[in-house]
């Protein structure tokens, strides 16, 4: 089962994968997608606030936020990480549950990068919003380092995060049902 959409101008087909027995998703992946990714890069800038950084949580993010700041013209982002590198010094971390994973993960920031966010304007950039966990995450952080959250941009938002005034997206992403029918 596929979900057929447009994003950003470029249509593509989305496998339905299992959540719960009650609940599917579409999954929607940018690794590895060029067009999707510069596609939707550009349509986010276009819709952006003010900012002094950008930030997103690994690992879909990725692409997406390098390139933000590469069409912006921008020469550093900010990576809230999985686990802490060896490279990594002051490092201070949140909790986070997402929809996509099993269990509870930590997002970690290194201290060098919080000094960069003080007193400064942070736009928060993911692929997709759902249960707004990783997003929550991500705004602890920022606001730990002393940034503030000046904007929230996903390419998709997903179930109850479609509601949300707060998020800026460019496609609203449904959720399904076992035999692949949208959840109204």
């Amino acid at each position: 089962m596929v979900y057929n959409m447009t994003i950003a101008g470029v249509n593509r087909d989305l496998p339905i994968c299992k959540v719960t027995d009650t609940l599917y998703i579409g999954a929607f992946v940018i690794f590895g997608d060029v067009e999707l990714t510069v596609a939707s890069a550009k349509a986010l800038l276009e819709k952006a606030p003010e900012y002094d950084y950008m930030i997103t949580a690994e690992s879909k993010g990725i692409p997406l936020i390098h390139e933000m700041a590469r069409q912006s013209g921008q020469n550093k982002y900010f990576l809230a990480r999985k686990g802490p590198k060896l490279y990594m010094k002051n490092v201070f971390s949140v909790a986070v549950n997402s929809i996509t994973t099993a269990k509870e993960q930590r997002l970690y920031l290194d201290g060098s990068d919080a000094e960069l966010m003080k007193g400064k304007r942070i736009l928060i950039v993911d692929d997709v919003i759902s249960t707004g966990e990783s997003l929550h995450a991500l705004e602890q952080l920022v606001e730990a380092a002393g940034g503030t959250v000046c904007g929230k941009m996903a390419i998709l938002a997903e179930g109850d995060a479609q509601d949300r005034a707060d998020l800026i997206y460019l496609e609203k992403l449904p959720l399904f049902y076992a035999d692949g029918t949208v959840m109204e």
